[in-house]
């Protein structure tokens, strides 16, 4: 069973819930431009934005205090559990300038630019916001004793 000290305990639940919002942002977001709604869409995408990096910034400080967490599966999922943590953590690193360049191609209004990042950032921005929600769950849900 996964031990935390009291004080950070809220952490792990408050990073899911902002990678969840995050992911739920892009759709909401993807789905605005769709229909072209770009007033709308750039207020959900910078709200996105926000979220995303509330998250890495809580991420950060409840890392540095509590450390590593281990993963507790046995058998056939430890290779999934690792298979989704590295694909995450590798992408999530990536994404970060991907989305710095979107945004930034987006306020100096060069759609034509953002547009073709665009294309690239939107799913692997989701894809680390939905995942980071499945390795909450694997890691502190799947096992709490």
């Amino acid at each position: 069973m996964i031990q935390i000290p009291p004080q950070y305990a809220v952490f792990p639940g408050l990073d899911a819930s902002l990678n969840g919002t995050s992911a739920v942002l892009l759709l909401v977001g993807r789905g605005l431009i769709k229909r072209g709604r770009m007033a709308a869409h750039r207020v959900v995408m910078i709200t996105a934005l926000i979220s995303s990096s509330v998250f890495l910034t809580s991420y950060l400080y409840y890392h540095w205090h509590v450390g590593s967490v281990h993963f507790q599966g046995q058998g056939w999922l430890r290779p999934v559990y690792f298979t989704i943590l590295i694909s995450h953590t590798f992408l999530a690193a990536v994404i970060v300038p991907m989305i710095i360049i979107t945004l930034s191609r987006a306020l100096r209004e060069r759609f034509d630019r953002h547009r073709a990042i665009a294309r690239w950032t939107y799913p692997l921005w989701l894809y680390v916001s939905v995942t980071g929600v499945v390795v909450y769950l694997m890691l502190y849900r799947l096992f709490t004793g």
